[in-house]
């Protein structure tokens, strides 16, 4: 019998799959941590009666944040598609020898 491509999974959509969702929970982190912390800065400044600071809520609270997320996000979602990956492997070799 031919083998064709379907026979079992492939690993080559793993990277992109884990570099796509890194990337945009990245985004999607750094665009929230952004909004709370220029809010958080404009109300500080409004109680404390200064001029708003917007670039500390850029280099020192969205920025840290967004890496920190999105570190988190490429190990989580590659250890995840790893597990996929090789559970597929397995339930495709099980569906072969049966």
């Amino acid at each position: 019998m031919a083998k064709t491509s379907s026979d079992g999974p492939r690993w080559i959509g793993i990277p992109a799959r884990v570099f796509a969702m890194t990337f945009l929970f990245t985004a999607l982190s750094f665009a929230i941590a952004l909004l709370l912390s220029i809010m958080g800065t404009m109300v500080y400044s409004q109680v404390r009666h200064v001029a708003p600071n917007l670039t500390f809520a850029y280099r020192h609270i969205a920025f840290p944040c967004a890496i920190t997320a999105g570190a988190i996000v490429l190990l989580l979602s590659l250890a995840m598609e790893i597990r996929n990956y090789r559970q597929r492997k397995t339930l495709a070799g099980i569906e072969r020898v049966s």
